[in-house]
This record gives structure tokens, sequence and C-alpha cells, in this order.
């Protein structure tokens, strides 16, 4: 076996030995949420009991999903953005951000953000991309914004814009005024005419608060639903897109989209002056 094949093998090894699978993980269970098969009977179990409690997370899951393909989208063809740092990535599924905006554009650059072992084994899956183009992971934390920035340099150009995408992520930020000085520090690295593109669950159904309430009592990392208003806040001083801050099925839906679902996720796209 050469020096690389077996760098490779420890390395996997160290990857596998930092996966938790006594306790649910929150990339594993909304992974579990979309149809997904990456996930274990830990993260099942709390998956079965949250859907007892309140069966519109599935549609808050898929419909968040939808929305990102959407923004993407818009972000290619209408503001003609070409570069994507993309935080809190999760568990690979289908139309990942790569994807769909490669789709559109085959030379958009993407930069995958996450500090997770479940999801740094399945990173690869991430790693395909048009040859015109180019897609990287980093293994790399929210909370240390410029260091981020700093690494994802190597294959974004960060005089140019770019759109930074953090999806069902910032809800594990306990402290809000932490998670605006977060996204501001992100946000104060790229230049005039990035976007930011955000959704995250809200307490605006009982429902979605005895849920959020069960997933943190479950072990896992603790997941807090925010108010409408606290999303917005997160694009203070950004030219908000329309529509607006709005639940995330009544944004820009397409035909077939059941625009119509009342769902406990709201999102956003802002622009930087």
């Amino acid at each position: 076996m050469s020096d690389s094949s077996l760098s490779q093998t420890a390395e996997s090894a160290e990857i596998r030995a930092r996966i938790d699978t006594s306790r649910p993980h929150s990339a594993r269970f909304w992974n579990y949420f979309v149809g997904g098969k990456d996930n274990y009977e830990v993260d099942r179990e709390i998956g079965e009991q949250i859907k007892e409690i309140f069966p519109s997370l599935v549609d808050v899951a898929l419909s968040s999903r939808l929305f990102l393909g959407r923004a993407v989208r818009h972000l290619v063809a209408d503001a003609g953005i070409r570069q994507f740092l993309d935080i809190g990535t999760g568990l690979p599924t289908a139309d990942n951000t790569h994807e769909v905006a490669q789709r559109a554009a085959p030379d958009a650059r993407i930069v995958y953000v996450d500090n997770d072992p479940i999801v740094l084994a399945h990173a690869n899956a991430l790693l395909t991309s048009a040859p015109e183009g180019k897609t990287t992971y980093l293994d790399a934390d929210l909370y240390d914004p410029e260091a981020v920035l700093e690494a994802a340099a190597g294959t974004l150009d960060l005089s140019r814009p770019i759109a930074l995408i953090i999806l069902n992520t910032l809800g594990h930020v306990a402290d809000y005024a932490q998670a605006r000085d977060l996204v501001g520090r992100l946000m104060a690295g790229l230049p005039s005419g990035s976007h930011l593109v955000i959704s995250d669950s809200t307490a605006t159904s009982e429902g979605m608060i005895a849920a959020s309430k069960a997933y943190n009592a479950s072990g896992a990392t603790p997941y807090y639903v925010r108010e409408v208003e606290e999303i917005a806040g997160f694009f203070e001083g950004l030219e908000l897109v329309e529509p607006g801050v709005v639940q995330v099925t009544a944004w820009r839906p397409e035909p077939g989209e059941r625009a119509e679902t009342t769902v406990d996720a709201y999102c956003g796209v802002g622009r930087k002056p």
C-alpha cells in the first residue's frame, strides 16, 4: 500500500472515530427528514418521536431544501453570482448548491464549510464539479469567521461578489447577539454585490416550539427556534430581495410547488450595497 493510501486510510479512521452514534445528530436527523439514508437508529428514533409531536417538521425540511434551489437559481440567473460560500453544509442530498449553480453556470465556484465529522466523511460527494468550475470542502467552524474567509479565499475571489448561504444552522447559536455578530463578520469580509441567504425554523407555532424542546432534550446539539423579527435582523444593512423575509414556501415559489403550505421556517435573500 502506498504512503498516500496509508495516509487516507488513517484519515478515514480518524474521521470515523469522531462520529458519535450514541446520541442524535442534527445533520443526520435532518437527513432522515428529507428522506436520506445517512443516519443511525438514534436519529430515526428522535425523528419518529418528533413526527408524532409535530408532523409538519417534514414539510419544513423539504420546503427549506426547495428554497435553496430557488435562491441559487435566482442568484445565478438574475444577480450574476458565480461564487458561493455555503456554511453549515449538512449531509449531501439531491440538488446540492454546486449542482444547482453549475447546472445554470458551469463556471460557478462553490466552497462548502462544516466542522462535522459525519459531513466530512461524506464530503467527496460534494467535490464533484463541472470542469469549468470548482467545488471544495473546508473542515472549519462558523465561530471563526475570519478563518473561514481566509481558507475560502483559496477557491473564491473575495474581491468579487459571493453568495453566503447559511441554512438551518444559525439556530445552533444559542445567543442571538452572537449569531448576528458572526453573520456580520462574514459579510464584512465580502465585497459590494455579495448576497446573504438565510433560512431557519421559527417559533411561530406551539408545535414547532414543542418539537424544538423535545429535540434539545434528546442529547443532540441544541437548536433554538427564533422569532421572525430575529430572522429579519440578520439582514440589517442589506437590500432585501423581493418578497423579503417570508415563509420558505412563499419565497418565489415555482410551478408545481405548494406555495400555500404554511411552515414554521422563514427565509430571506439580501444584497450588500
